[in-house]
């Protein structure tokens, strides 16, 4: 399972892209970002409590809104590409 290897893998930290996304757009809180996302709340809370993956489509909805490179979300929650 995709979660599994994110949770082996040293650094992976799911809270470090979220807090970033959430300042970097200069946002209250979780729930703020998961309306410009276009996602429910409780995916982003899922995410934060390792019970759900950063899926790939969450990860390019988080590039479309923002405009970050998928490799700089990627390194801002510790997933290194190999």
């Amino acid at each position: 399972m995709l979660l599994e290897k994110f949770n082996k893998e040293p650094g992976y930290n799911p809270n470090a892209l979220i807090d970033g996304l959430v300042k970097q757009m200069n946002l209250k809180n979780d729930a703020a970002l998961a309306r410009i996302l276009d996602v429910q709340a409780p995916i982003l809370s899922k995410v934060r409590n390792l019970r759900a993956p950063v899926t790939s489509g969450l990860l390019l909805r988080m590039h479309e809104v923002t405009r970050t490179p998928v490799s700089t979300l990627r390194n801002m929650m510790g997933v290194r590409s190999r």
